[in-house]
């Protein structure tokens, strides 16, 4: 009796961790310049397994960035053809001192893979490689043609993908999009994201005297440009928590009565959520639940601040510098573009006269809503139930991947996607993790999922 692809991915699971665990332990951080090697490192051992697992025509592509990987597998012309995006590249590893055990060397402890990438991105691009593995060693074939896109720039905003898209658009030509990149709801519950927020990314810096000053004999006759940043950033909200920049809501649109009863549906402890995070209570808009702050309302904080002196004991300096990072999550319809010139602008306008103020874009995406109802979406949920034993939920999540609206506007199909990591893996933050028993489960979910597109794709054929 022939073996079945899950019987294949259970006897090899092992191996796949194995393998997984070789993955992570290349640094692909792809922000910081000293780790361009790695990342190149982390293509060409991609290159290698998809070669190796049998995918066809593997391709690693220079851009003025970080190197692009392809590979493909088209043997069956009849059935719909499936691009799934990855990203191999990884966010720094600071504060380190804060990691229970090296980023960089994966451990597994109490069912869970610990190393930076674990769930984002690379054990989640991983689990999809293995469900081809099983379909290809198992039955010599996919039930559906796949094309593989895996990038090495995400965590910096995708600046050289685009272009990759636009040059190759009939070589990625597809029928639905495949993303493995987002979280699930809550531990065993299979969900499905229907929107993304968007992302402005701006670095403000205050400019005031020509140098440092000697904060007795100059202080109370110059504006301290920390003070003046401090008093702009405490003037971008009001006390309801709203954004206090005009125009900035204009284009909000507005949660449905049918959207408020799905998220209210998610199974999101409050008090759990506030727990975990050790606060001792939350914060944000008023009028919105949690859950809906999280995903479908748009924001603006500050990630970063520094100036003057910030070593050990006392050193009594007026600073010459002050800067902050400030990141605005945005909501359909709002613009990356359009968002950061209101607030830049706003910005000017509450700069005291006596320092000079200077805002610089560094990155953004706009927001992403997906159609629920589309024959891929069907097929994911589908496999999502057959999997986990239970229908899977819907949700719209609060961090941005900047390609789908790309792929949105370029290919014109649906876009999936299907996380199989959790909230509290700790993406992006000391001791990410992955759930090895996620990762099983999400490459059972995909190698259902490939059958389960060539299904609905005849039902809804002309």
């Amino acid at each position: 009796m022939s073996v079945t692809p899950f019987e294949f991915a259970r006897a090899h699971n092992e191996r796949f961790i194995t393998e997984l665990e070789q993955f992570l332990r290349i640094p692909s951080i792809s922000t910081l310049s000293e780790y361009a090697e790695d990342v190149s490192r982390a293509a060409k051992w991609l290159e290698n397994h998809l070669q190796a697992i049998g995918l066809q025509n593997v391709a690693v592509y220079s851009t003025d960035g970080h190197p692009i990987v392809y590979g493909e597998w088209c043997g069956v012309p009849e059935a719909p053809t499936l691009l799934f995006y990855g990203h191999y590249d990884v966010q720094p590893v600071d504060p380190l001192d804060q990691w229970h055990s090296p980023p960089f060397e994966p451990v597994v402890q109490e069912g869970k893979i610990f190393a930076r990438g674990a769930t984002d991105d690379k054990g989640q691009v991983f689990l999809v490689l293995k469900a081809i593995e099983a379909w290809l060693a198992t039955k010599g074939a996919l039930p559906c043609n796949v094309k593989l896109l895996l990038e090495g720039e995400e965590e910096i905003g995708s600046p050289n993908l685009p272009d990759f898209l636009r040059a190759n658009t009939e070589r990625l030509s597809c029928d639905a999009v495949l993303i493995c990149d987002t979280a699930m709801a809550a531990e065993d519950v299979p969900s499905l994201v229907y929107g993304l927020r968007g992302l402005a990314y701006l670095e403000l810096s205050v400019y005031g005297p020509r140098r440092d000053l000697h904060s007795g004999s100059y202080g109370g006759a110059v504006v301290n440009p920390a003070n003046a940043l401090a008093g702009i950033i405490a003037a971008l909200h009001d006390e309801q928590g709203r954004v206090a920049v005009p125009g900035f809501y204009d284009d909000v649109v507005p949660l449905s009565e049918e959207e408020r009863a799905l998220l209210r549906m998610l199974p999101f402890d409050e008090e759990a959520f506030r727990t975990e995070l050790g606060v001792d209570a939350l914060g944000g808009e008023k009028g919105y639940t949690v859950v809906e702050r999280i995903g479908a309302r748009p924001t603006l904080d500050v990630n970063g601040m520094w100036s003057g002196f910030i070593g050990e004991g006392a050193k009594t300096v007026l600073p010459a510098v002050a800067h902050a990072k400030i990141s605005m999550r945005l909501v359909p319809n709002q613009r990356a573009d359009h968002i950061a010139h209101l607030v830049a602008q706003r910005i000017e306008q509450l700069a005291p006269t006596g320092v000079r103020v200077q805002v610089r874009l560094l990155h953004g995406a706009d927001p992403v809503i997906i159609d629920r109802r589309s024959f891929a979406m069907e097929a994911a949920a589908q496999a999502l139930e057959a999997t986990f034993g239970r229908p899977a939920v819907w949700q719209r999540e609060g961090g941005s991947i900047p390609v789908v609206t790309e792929f949105q506007r370029i290919f014109g199909v649906p876009v999936v996607l299907m996380g199989f990591g959790l909230h509290t893996d700790g993406a992006h933050s000391p001791n990410e993790h992955f759930h090895l028993k996620n990762f099983s489960r999400g490459i059972e979910a995909v190698v259902r999922f490939f059958a389960e597109l060539s299904q609905r794709a005849a039902l809804y054929a002309p």
